[in-house]
């Protein structure tokens, strides 16, 4: 099982239960699980395809995504769960963490983005 998959796991299962003992916490630690999940699927991505890129930021490494998984939607949908986790992560004040609903639908964004992705990168491998 890679790390992505792994963390997105924990992710799912902290969102569902929130009787773990996270009282309180738990959405913002779901978000953070799901977030990581993502992140280590570029980074898996990036070990791949250009090593460099591991050094770089994450927002670098989001802005150079599209130069090479020719997808425009695979990669605004990369962007923008990673945008909403990040938020996600963070307390802020008059805000309310996210619903087991909106961090479920996230899981499933970031899954399917995953896959996408390494079908993609198997038609580049492909190609190339």
């Amino acid at each position: 099982m890679s790390q992505s998959k792994a963390l997105l796991d924990w992710a799912r299962a902290v969102a569902a239960h929130p009787e773990l003992g996270l009282e309180g916490a738990w959405p913002r630690a779901a978000a953070l699980l799901g977030r990581q999940a993502l992140e280590a699927g570029l980074d898996e991505f990036w070990n791949r395809q250009l090593s460099q890129m591991g050094k770089a930021s994450r927002a670098t490494q989001l802005a150079c995504l599209e130069q090479f998984v020719r997808d425009p939607d695979l990669v605004s949908g990369i962007r923008t769960a990673w945008g909403a986790l990040s938020r996600a992560c963070h307390h802020h004040p008059y805000e309310l963490a996210p619903t087991a609903h909106e961090l479920q639908h996230w899981f499933s964004a970031v899954e399917g983005l995953l896959e996408r992705l390494a079908v993609q990168e198997a038609a580049v491998d492909s190609v190339g």
